[in-house]
C-alpha cells in the first residue's frame, strides 16, 4: 500500500514540475487578482483565482475561464464552477505537454485556420476538453 502511495506522489511531483514553468506565469499574476479584490483558493491541487481584474480581463477576451498551468482564472466563482471540468482537462494537458503546451495549442489553432476551420472549436486541445468534460460548446 505504501509503495503505491509513494509512486503516486512521485508521479504527481513530476507532473507539477513539468508544468511549473507555465504555472509560474499564472502564479505571478495572483497578487494582482488579490490586490484588486479578487479571491484565490486551492481546489484539488489547482489554484483557482476569480473576480476583480481577472473578471475584467477575461470579459475582454470573451471567455469565462482560462488555465495557465496549474492556475485557473475565472470571471467569478460561478464561472470557475461551471468551467471546472473543462479547465481541468487543460490542466492535465499542461501536465502531459509541460512548457510545450502553449506552443502546441497555438499550432493547433493555426492548423485549423489554415484548413479553413474555426481556430477555437477545431483546436484539438479544445475538442478534447469539450469531449472529456462532457460539455457541448454551442457557438
Amino acid at each position: 500500500m505504501k509503495k503505491v502511495s509513494f509512486i503516486r506522489t512521485v508521479g504527481s511531483c513530476i507532473r507539477y514540475c513539468w508544468a511549473l514553468p507555465v504555472s509560474c506565469i499564472g502564479i505571478v499574476l495572483l497578487p494582482f487578482v488579490i490586490l484588486s479584490g479578487g479571491t484565490v483558493v486551492i481546489a484539488a491541487g489547482v489554484i483557482e483565482a476569480e473576480g476583480a481584474i481577472a473578471s475584467f480581463l477575461l470579459s475582454r477576451l470573451h471567455i469565462d475561464a482560462i488555465a495557465i498551468g496549474h492556475v485557473v482564472f475565472g470571471r467569478n466563482r460561478d464561472s470557475l464552477i461551471r468551467c471546472r471540468n473543462h479547465e481541468r482537462v487543460h490542466v492535465r494537458q499542461y501536465e502531459r505537454w509541460g512548457p510545450l503546451f502553449p506552443f502546441l495549442y497555438l499550432l493547433s489553432s493555426a492548423a485549423a485556420l489554415v484548413r479553413g476551420l474555426d481556430p477555437y472549436r477545431d483546436n484539438r486541445f479544445e475538442r478534447e476538453a469539450f469531449r472529456v468534460s462532457g460539455v457541448l460548446k454551442i457557438l
